[in-house]
């Protein structure tokens, strides 16, 4: 058990490059924000009709002015138009909706740089399903981050010492909490053969199913973020469908996938578990016990396919590792994930 550790790992200032995603006026008042605010910058919310609003330094939030001030208070803050929204649409799609039709139907964009953006809108149903979202009038901009080594603490608790390998390991959180952020680090270290185990061999063959783009952040194929020097991406690809791709294709000794919880991710698992291969997921929830109220977390972990659990709590800022056996309680000091 460990009580406490330092807070690990460096940051890029990654609000820097939404920048060019923004209309001139929302762009301006932004890029004026103080460089503490900017640089701790987690989400930017944009509302038609209603204040631009920065969240930043896990969990803070103001409202922006026009000159680049914060203020708890929504008077006098910068306020988005319709041609605000409509620009910032036509930015983020590159001008051409119709090629963005499925990422519309599923309520977010993911941009370059591995930035994900929320829509909200008025749904265009097609046979009682949502066909796309039309009128988008709401915008929230969730700010991507490296962190390279914030999974120094964490590797050493999910090792398989007997193989020379990871266990099967479930990350679970809430949204923007750092899930993501924490297994793209841990594919990098694999992958590195950075273990923080003396004599435990080299690196890993690493796959990554990036179905969101957000894990590797892939410009035409090609990862932006550190993953590794023997790690492969599946980019843009359904989790379930890239899973097995890469098990046929690509041999990956680790399998890296992000927010499983489909019936067909369970059924990819159980292939990738059959051949051999560590698996490293993520899910939504505040608690492992939360996380299997869900069917399909519950039917891999009673068929005991996950053999750590990693909750994160307080955005990083604690960390719990769970075994079949034992459990471990990391806290980490300092700004979270």
């Amino acid at each position: 058990m460990i009580d406490s550790l330092p807070a690990s790992g460096k940051a890029c200032a990654p609000a820097q490059s939404i920048l060019p995603l923004l209309p001139p006026v929302l762009r301006t008042a932004v890029s004026l924000l103080p460089a503490a605010v900017l640089g701790g910058a987690e989400e930017l919310r944009i509302r038609e009709g209603r204040p631009v609003e920065v969240v930043y330094g896990g969990g803070q939030y103001g409202f922006v002015s026009q000159d680049g001030h914060l203020a708890v208070q929504a008077e006098g803050a910068c306020t988005a138009t319709k041609e605000d929204c409509r620009q910032l649409l036509e930015l983020l799609t590159r001008h051409s909706l119709y090629s963005f039709e499925e990422e519309l139907k599923r309520g977010f964009i993911t941009v370059e740089g591995g930035h994900r953006v929320g829509l909200s809108g008025r749904t265009v149903l097609e046979d009682s399903k949502v066909r796309m979202i039309r009128d988008v009038s709401g915008f929230n901009i969730r700010i991507a981050r490296e962190v390279q080594g914030c999974g120094r603490p964490v590797l050493p608790r999910i090792v398989d010492e007997r193989e020379k390998t990871v266990h099967h390991t479930l990350v679970i959180s809430p949204p923007g909490h750092g899930k993501t952020t924490l297994i793209r680090d841990l594919a990098r270290m694999i992958s590195a053969g950075d273990w923080l185990l003396p004599d435990f061999g080299g690196g890993k063959k690493v796959g990554i199913v990036d179905e969101r783009s957000e894990v590797a952040a892939c410009v035409r194929g090609v990862p932006r973020f550190e993953v590794g020097p023997r790690t492969d991406v599946m980019d843009g690809c359904p989790k379930a469908e890239g899973m097995i791709m890469m098990i046929r294709s690509m041999s990956p000794e680790v399998l890296v996938v992000d927010e499983i919880g489909r019936p067909e991710d369970a059924r990819a698992i159980h292939e990738a578990v059959h051949a051999g291969i560590r698996v490293i997921a993520t899910a939504h929830g505040a608690s492992r016990e939360d996380a299997l109220q869900r069917p399909v977390l519950r039917e891999l972990a009673e068929a005991g396919v996950f053999r750590r659990f990693v909750t994160l709590r307080g955005r990083g800022n604690t960390i719990r590792v769970e075994s079949l056996s034992r459990e471990h309680m990391l806290h980490q000091e300092g700004r979270g994930l």
